[in-house]
């Protein structure tokens, strides 16, 4: 007959404890599917981000297949929470515009570059671009200035420069009614100074949280004092179209393009640029810009190309 006493029984529990400690190990850890789907769901709409929460629902409904009518449920609820938190924000930032005065809520950009060669040929030049944007409720305004300057072997082979003002009235979100005011200067391509009004229909084509795409179209009068020939007024056709993509959060792509159809001639300009965040609001930013004039001065190409390295200071 074996008997336990209270000393014999414990000194056997601490022997078994270790088995018994490595069987719990053993055993895999319960956890709710519930509280996990709510969790990925919380911080996927907390982020705010419309791709990241698409991704946790399809990864979370990959994960939990039976549990899909429960990720709708929580889903939908926290996309009502989002909803409201973003229109809040919304009317924030309406009553902000609408008691901004006229020089308040302006953004920009200024794009500085400059070039200098000796060797063969002694090149020297300076770019300097900058753009400014008010949008409001009602109207959206955008003035943009350039000079583009250079010198070869003491000659100026570039004298290029552009003021223009655009306020766009809107009609919708994806629509506008447009009116532009643009004066040009550029003895390179064989004009001391051209004046622009015009007037037309402005379309956002496409448009995501990455990007969008602008089409604009109408008419124009130009009046161009030309270096060699009579001055000239004209009725002509403009369309343009801006892009903006986002590539990566730090990278981006931007196209502006227009021409002007007119009787006896054409014009049209093009550039396309890629630039990426150096620190803070600073960027650097290459582009490409095309210059095509149609009845160029005699002794010079109609067609006029320029690749620049710049940096940009957004504010």
């Amino acid at each position: 007959m074996l008997i336990r006493t209270p000393l014999a029984c414990s000194a056997i529990l601490l022997l078994a404890a270790p088995a018994l400690a490595d069987d719990v190990k053993s055993q895999p850890r319960q956890i709710d599917p519930t509280d996990t789907i709510a969790a990925m769901l919380d911080a996927a709409y907390r982020s705010g981000d419309d791709a990241t929460i698409r991704s946790v629902i399809g990864v979370a409904k990959a994960t939990f297949p039976d549990q899909a009518v429960e990720i709708d449920r929580l889903a939908s609820g926290d996309a009502a929470v989002l909803a409201q938190t973003r229109k809040e924000a919304q009317l924030k930032q309406q009553e902000r515009i609408a008691e901004a005065t006229f020089f308040e809520i302006w953004k920009g950009e200024l794009e500085v570059g400059a070039s200098q060669s000796n060797g063969t040929s002694d090149v020297g030049g300076v770019y300097v671009s900058a753009k400014l944007t008010r949008d409001g409720l009602l109207w959206k305004q955008k003035l943009t200035g350039r000079i583009d300057y250079q010198r070869t072997n003491g000659l100026t082979t570039t004298e290029r420069a552009l003021i223009a003002y655009q306020p766009n009235y809107k009609l919708d979100d994806d629509s506008y009614i447009y009116g532009l005011a643009q004066y040009e200067r550029d003895r390179t391509l064989g004009y001391l100074n051209r004046e622009t009004i015009s007037s037309g229909i402005g379309l956002t084509a496409f448009k995501s949280p990455r990007g969008k795409i602008d089409f604009e179209g109408g008419p124009a009068v130009r009046e161009t004092d030309f270096i060699d020939q009579p001055n000239r007024l004209t009725l002509a056709a403009r369309a343009s179209v801006a892009a903006r993509y986002a590539l990566t959060p730090a990278l981006n792509f931007s196209q502006d393009a227009a021409v002007f159809v007119e009787s006896g001639d054409t014009t049209a300009s093009s550039t396309s640029g890629i630039d990426t965040r150096l620190l803070g609001r600073l960027k650097a930013k290459l582009s490409y810009n095309v210059q095509y004039e149609q009845d160029a001065a005699p002794g010079q190409k109609s067609l006029d190309t320029t690749g620049r390295a710049t940096l940009v200071y957004a504010f």
